[in-house]
């Protein structure tokens, strides 16, 4: 979308988020962390750029060009022009990447600190772990290829906070990965960001059966962490199941989203031991 005239605000409702940014410094962080070879000059700004786009529903580098339409460069006077954006991009190297992550990490602990997070640290919390399919069309694509869902793209893994929907952590992966390969890294980082964040209550981790797997249970315990994670029905664990009293099952009523459906979905993980 692009237009001239300079007295109307395309997605206004970037405003908050802005100002959200600018309270716990953002672009600063990024400057202060991101280290490019040649083109890291005012990475903050580029960054704001590309989230901000991002944001207002961009999906290209010239998508970026919108935050200079209108009246916006009255509210966003440091953005970068789309050619900028991708000279930037363009510059980014794996060890940048892992950069990237030390930057979303402090940027956790900023926004909760902030108020942007959990309403109450110490009380328990829910951690929702999937993979999902981000599809893309272009054969030249660095790392997308074909998965189980027989669709090109990639496969990242996303944690999100299944009380406030917010995401935790996320990593993109080539898209032939298996929906919990890097699980162990990936939930080690996840449950030490979320510590690091302030979060001292009991944590829990939901997720479905392709992360049934000693290396993901063996994670949880190492940190702590309790689980409910679907069991794939093999002989074994049905006769687990069968040999279970009927006096210990614990309802479980998946038709409610409420914090306390935690409690439940640990006392049933509990008792398949």
């Amino acid at each position: 979308m692009s237009f001239d005239e300079p007295n109307l605000v395309p997605s206004a409702g970037l405003l908050p988020a802005a100002v959200l940014a600018q309270r716990i410094d953002l672009a600063g962080l990024v400057e202060a962390r991101l280290r490019l070879g040649r083109h890291g000059a005012n990475s903050g700004a580029k960054a704001l750029t590309v989230i901000g786009a991002m944001l207002a529903g961009g999906d290209s580098i010239d998508d970026t060009g919108l935050l200079r339409a209108g009246a916006l460069p009255k509210l966003f006077d440091v953005t970068r022009a789309p050619s900028t954006i991708g000279t930037w991009l363009r510059d980014f190297k794996w060890h940048n990447v892992r950069q990237l992550d030390a930057i979303s990490r402090e940027l956790l602990v900023r926004l909760w600190s902030a108020g942007a997070g959990p309403a109450d640290l110490a009380a328990p919390m829910t951690i929702d772990v999937d993979s999902t399919i981000v599809p893309v069309f272009g054969r030249g694509k660095q790392g997308a290829a074909f998965g189980y869902t027989k669709v090109r793209g990639y496969h990242p893994q996303i944690a999100t906070s299944a009380e406030t929907g917010q995401v935790l952590f996320s990593r993109l992966r080539g898209g032939a990965a298996g929906a919990a390969r890097g699980a162990k890294s990936f939930l080690t980082e996840t449950f030490s960001r979320v510590r690091a964040a302030g979060a001292t209550g009991e944590l829990t981790l939901r997720a479905d059966s392709a992360f049934y797997s000693k290396a993901v249970l063996g994670t949880a315990a190492k940190f702590g962490v309790r689980f409910s994670i679907t069991a794939r029905q093999d002989k074994r664990v049905r006769a687990a199941i069968d040999a279970i009293e009927e006096s210990a099952w614990t309802p479980i009523p998946y038709w409610l989203s409420t914090p306390s459906l935690s409690s439940l979905l640990c006392k049933w993980s509990r008792s398949l031991g």
